[in-house]
């Protein structure tokens, strides 16, 4: 059999699969902000800083959409982002606990919650407190072995944060928590020349845990405040540099490495509820207007710009996997960040 030939209907198929489930209104993922906060300063983070912790009226809102919406879902995803999440632990800790006992009166509904943090306060008694709300899965982003990790990761008051972070991660792994945890690897230029020797570390130190996983990732210059000097991997060279730091975790079943997937801000029944009660899609494109697509009210009712949510979706009637896999890269605006990845949130 030709296996070439099939490629094409192997991608039809996959992306039929993928349009529906960014479309069907039985399943609602919400990426919620509690706090758009942060204790770290990282070296490309985009994000501003701006805004606060989540107000009373929106955290309100948020659980009178998930009331309003279980009856009628199969699959509801809750993420928890920022800033760094963990700072607004108790609006994390309010919505979750409504989520959970709106979960008993509803068995057949399938739930899943996550986190991406920065580790720096994922201690092994707040992984406890959060897995009873069922937080299992996280993502924790490494920049490399300490010495060059904290000069990219540093702390808001300048300190480093490394060994608090791997500290918490073998904690973690010591637990018995029912939990997963992604380890994001970023790539810069300057820690590449490290990164065969901090894999082998990673691979050896988490890997045999079937918890634990790692996932690659080329830092990009994202409309931070340093954008104008920071040193990206050049894209003739990713493939190389890839290649060879993933043959050093390729033994390993917990090593991610994907095809084309649907990024979240494609997906219909994906929305950002950020900290000001705006809805958005995008994590990335949190300050660029066109992501503002509209408001959530305390009622839990969503007031929406169609107008402004078409672009998002405009992939999935032109059938182009680089619109869905990636819908703000190219989309039509007076001003648009240069590269963002699809996928996860950062």
């Amino acid at each position: 059999m030709d296996q070439t030939a099939d490629a094409p209907i192997r991608e039809d198929a996959a992306f039929e699969d993928e349009l529906h489930a960014a479309l069907t209104d039985e399943t609602l993922h919400l990426i919620i902000l509690p706090t758009e906060q942060c204790n770290f300063r990282c070296t490309y983070c985009y994000e501003d800083f701006s805004v606060g912790r989540m107000g009373p009226e929106t955290v309100q809102g948020v659980k009178r959409l998930i009331d309003r919406r279980m009856d009628d879902l199969r699959r509801l995803n809750v993420s928890w982002f920022g800033g760094e999440p963990l700072l607004g632990r108790s609006v994390v800790e309010d919505i979750s606990s409504h989520v959970v006992e709106s979960l008993h009166h509803r068995p057949g509904l399938s739930f899943q919650g996550d986190m991406t943090t920065n580790g720096y306060l994922l201690d092994v008694p707040t992984a406890e407190r959060l897995a009873e709300l069922a937080i299992t899965s996280y993502q924790i982003s490494l920049d490399g072995p300490q010495a060059v990790h904290d000069t990219t990761r540093v702390r808001a008051d300048g300190k480093s944060s490394f060994r608090r972070i791997w500290g918490n991660l073998l904690s973690l792994r010591n637990s018995s928590l029912p939990l997963r945890v992604l380890l994001r690897i970023h790539l810069t230029p300057e820690n590449a020349p490290f990164m065969a020797g901090f894999l082998t570390e990673v691979r050896d130190t988490f890997l045999d845990d079937p918890r634990f996983s790692v996932g690659l990732k080329p830092i990009e210059r994202l409309g931070g405040a340093n954008d104008a000097s920071m040193e990206i991997l050049p894209s003739s060279a990713r493939r190389e540099i890839q290649a060879e730091l993933e043959a050093v975790l390729s033994a390993s079943p917990a090593f991610q490495s994907s095809g084309p997937e649907a990024c979240y801000a494609a997906r219909a029944n994906s929305l950002v509820i950020r900290a000001t009660g705006d809805v958005g899609k995008c994590t990335v494109a949190l300050t660029d207007p066109s992501n503002t697509i509209g408001r959530l009210m305390p009622d839990g009712s969503l007031r929406i710009d169609n107008e402004r949510l078409g672009p998002w979706l405009r992939g999935w009637t032109s059938r182009d996997w680089s619109a869905v896999s990636c819908p703000y890269a190219d989309m039509p605006r007076p001003s648009r960040l240069l590269q963002i990845a699809p996928g996860r949130p950062t």
